[in-house]
This record gives C-alpha cells, sequence and structure tokens, in this order.
C-alpha cells in the first residue's frame, strides 16, 4: 500500500511540474522606436522581435509590443505611457532625448515596470542602458581619420540630428580627438540628419566651398551620400573619409577601392538589450560595480570597425543580405549573463 502511494505522490508530482512548465509566465515587452528614418531601425526592430523568438523557442515565451513612429520627445513619452497602462513587464526604448523620459521612467518604475534605453543613453535613474558607447563609437572613427590623414590635413564633418543624444554624444567623442591632433583642421561641421540624400548634397556644397579637403569624418546614415558626391566629384583617391556599415555601401568602398573606416553601432542593439531584459525579469541580480557611463547607468557593449582589411571578411557574411542590411552584432544571452551575479 505504501509503494502504490508513493509511486501516485510521484506521478502527481510529475504531473505538477508538467503543468507548471506548460504555463510559464510571458514577459510582455514593449519595444519604442521614436524614429523610422532609416533601414537601420527597421534592422533593429526585427533583430529584437527575432530574440524574443528565439527565447520562446527555448520555453521562456516573450511577447513583443512595438510602438514605431517618427515623434517628437512629447510623442514618444505617450508610446512609453501607452505601454505603462497595458502593464508591460519591461520596456525598452531607443530615446529621443537623455533626460525627457525621467518622470515618466519613474512612473513605470512605480509600477514594477523594467525600463532599458538602447542606442541611445538616459540620465533617468529609473532606467538602465545597454548599447555602445557612443562617444567611443566616435573616438574610434575619429582616431582611424587622423591616422589614415597622416595627422595632417583639412577635414569637414557631416553630423546626424542635432540635439539627438546619441548625436550629441558623437560630437563630443570626434571632438575630443580632433584635439590631440593639432594638424588636423576643421574647416566646417554641418547637419544632415542622418539622411543619405541630405548627406550627399551637404557634401556637395562643402566641396564647391572647400576644395582643398583631404578628409571627411561623416556619421553613418550619411555617409554613403557624402561618399557619393566624392566620387561625382573625382576626388575619391584624394580623400580619406569615415563610412557606412550597409552592404551597398560596402559593395560600392570594394569596387571603388575608397579609403575609408567605420565604427559599428549594431541594430542588434536592442536585441542585446531584450537578452538583458529577459535575464533581469527572471530575477537575476546585476553584479556590484557593473554600471558606468557618463550616468552611471550603463552596461556598454563592444563596438566592431570595419576598415579595409577587414572590408572582404564584412563582405561575405552580407552576401544573401539585401542592400540595407547593416553589420550587426548582439549580446547573446550566454553572454548577457555576464553582467549579472
Amino acid at each position: 500500500m505504501k509503494k502504490r502511494w508513493l509511486l501516485a505522490t510521484a506521478v502527481a508530482a510529475m504531473v505538477g511540474l508538467m503543468a507548471g512548465s506548460s504555463e510559464a509566465k510571458t514577459f510582455r515587452i514593449g519595444l519604442s522606436n521614436g524614429w523610422v528614418g532609416s533601414e537601420w531601425r527597421t534592422q533593429m526592430i526585427e533583430e529584437a522581435q527575432a530574440a524574443a523568438k528565439a527565447w520562446t523557442d527555448k520555453g521562456v515565451p516573450v511577447e513583443v509590443v512595438v510602438q514605431s513612429a517618427t515623434v517628437d520627445a512629447q510623442g514618444q513619452i505617450g508610446q512609453v505611457r501607452n505601454f505603462i497602462n497595458q502593464g508591460v513587464d519591461a520596456i525598452i526604448i531607443n530615446p529621443n532625448s537623455p533626460t525627457a523620459f525621467n518622470p515618466v521612467f519613474a512612473q513605470a518604475k512605480a509600477k514594477g515596470i523594467l525600463v532599458i534605453a538602447t542606442d541611445a543613453e538616459v540620465s533617468s535613474k529609473d532606467a538602465i542602458y545597454v548599447g555602445i558607447d557612443q562617444k567611443a563609437w566616435a573616438m574610434q572613427s575619429a582616431k582611424w581619420l587622423v591616422e589614415a590623414l597622416g595627422g595632417k590635413g583639412n577635414i569637414v564633418v557631416i553630423n546626424g540630428v542635432a540635439g539627438n543624444p546619441a548625436n550629441e554624444m558623437r560630437v563630443a567623442g570626434y571632438r575630443e580627438v580632433l584635439k590631440t591632433a593639432p594638424g588636423i583642421k576643421i574647416l566646417n561641421e554641418a547637419n544632415a540628419n542622418w539622411d543619405q540624400a541630405q548627406g550627399q548634397q551637404t557634401m556637395q556644397n562643402l566641396l564647391a566651398t572647400y576644395p582643398d579637403i583631404q578628409g571627411v569624418w561623416v556619421q553613418d546614415g550619411m555617409a554613403a551620400g557624402a561618399w557619393r558626391a566624392i566620387i561625382a566629384a573625382g576626388k575619391k583617391d584624394k580623400i580619406a573619409a569615415t563610412g557606412e556599415i550597409r552592404k551597398d555601401f560596402m559593395t560600392v568602398w570594394a569596387s571603388e577601392k575608397l579609403t575609408s573606416g567605420a565604427s559599428v553601432n549594431p541594430p542588434g542593439v536592442m536585441a542585446s538589450a531584450l537578452n538583458v531584459a529577459v535575464l533581469k525579469l527572471q530575477g537575476k541580480a546585476f553584479k556590484d560595480g557593473i554600471f558606468g557611463g557618463v550616468y552611471g547607468n550603463a552596461l556598454y557593449i563592444p563596438i566592431p570597425f570595419v576598415d579595409n582589411a577587414t572590408l572582404p571578411a564584412r563582405l561575405k557574411e552580407a552576401e544573401g543580405k539585401p542592400g540595407y542590411w547593416s553589420v550587426t552584432a548582439t549580446v547573446t544571452p550566454e553572454q548577457a549573463a555576464a553582467f549579472f551575479k
């Protein structure tokens, strides 16, 4: 009788475990994108969705809710409020401002919602940041340009959206490097809003105004346009300029034998943030002293670099991809686990 009771108890326990696993909690994560001006952002969201599916396939159900539209900071605050009202477990945001979200992030935290910014850092102590160090991104490519020019020459600069937190950190980065290169003279700095057509027109204007340009520091999203203007002006062999990480530009880079180099801001940053979010939602605790950055809340991920030496390998990686595909990288769940105790 006792053996029968033990067997029945064991079977009941196993059934209970199976029932528990089949009813695993679904983590609902809101993805907020406040600008849709490039395929990079589309790839960013697609990679985050793929990361969520990978978790679900492994038995950890993750559902993502996407709000993606070109809005100002107030409009994106509305996106965050919608997520709060929906009762999501976490919000991952590519923010339009470093400071405007502080009150709404505090509201999210009060509701027990994890908030992670990516691609651009935020000042809120109620959020963390998972992504690259945008200042270091700019410093890396600025150092490459200084070296490519042998430490001297006239350059122009083409930046993204003025006031955007990522843009402002990038500006601080290249300026810091160029201060240490007295032989480099900045003739002009302009903004082309991370738009390829605007990048081309801005470069055309700069070439017409300053015929003696040896170098161009231009942010991704505009570099292909800038290089198109350089090539059209017959100056591709006389100018070194930073470039793009898109397949279509890398193909031109190789065929035209350009002197270029590009820091990689991988579209996989939102997927990296999602992997960190899921581990945190599972109850894991961050290691002590793991956070850094200007606001003390950043988890930085590696910044790959593409130059003439590594270009062939990157093009091979891009085989079969559409022209807008960007070189990418994602912090996997196993790698993200290094942030936790």
